[in-house]
């Protein structure tokens, strides 16, 4: 299955699937080893009142790329999923590091490489995703989307660091990886 027909599907299939698929922004990047998926009927998704200005992407084609700016802060970057009229999205929220250490180590400024990836802010900071990347289409250069070499067992919890539905078990992790945002939280 190609990186565009896997999130074409339903978020909810899209989402575990894509742990263990290797994303490159201008060769820096790494495994995907967390996410959260987000659906419009989801009251914790920016999706879920409908579109706007802010949020037109996740209403797109699948396969773009959803970024917005959390708190003020840090970017976040999300895999827009299902059909054009739909939003649904996935929430990149860690990766295992593999690609361009010495450029996230310079991004990010830390030596521990299990913190160069680990939640949104840092993985969008480490790969420089910024607000132009939103729109954009994963399949093409800057990026490049590699699938897993072998079967990945994923876990399922639920979401982190919101507090409308927060017990829905859609956050995904790479079994025992030490790269995830935060340990895993057991429904």
């Amino acid at each position: 299955m190609t990186f565009t027909e896997l999130v074409a599907g339903s978020v909810h299939d899209a989402a575990p699937a894509l742990i263990g698929w290797t994303l490159l922004v201008e060769g820096v990047g790494g495994r995907i080893v967390e996410v959260e998926a987000y659906a419009q009927d989801d009251e914790a998704s920016h999706s879920f009142r409908g579109p706007t200005r802010r949020t037109e992407v996740m209403f797109g084609d699948p396969g773009r790329l959803y970024v917005y700016r959390s708190y003020g802060l840090h970017w976040c970057a999300n895999v827009v999923c299902e059909e054009r009229g739909r939003g649904a999205a996935i929430l990149l929220r860690a990766l295992e590091p593999t690609h361009g250490l010495e450029q996230m180590r310079a991004r990010r400024g830390t030596e521990d490489v299990r913190q160069r990836c680990a939640g949104p802010g840092r993985l969008t900071q480490a790969l420089g995703v910024t607000s132009e990347h939103n729109g954009a289409e994963l399949s093409r250069l800057p990026f490049v989307l590699l699938p897993p070499v072998e079967p990945v067992a994923v876990e399922r919890t639920p979401r982190i660091g919101i507090s409308r539905a927060a017990e829905k078990l859609w956050r995904y992790t790479e079994d025992g990886t030490p790269h995830a945002s935060r340990p895993t939280r057991r429904a």
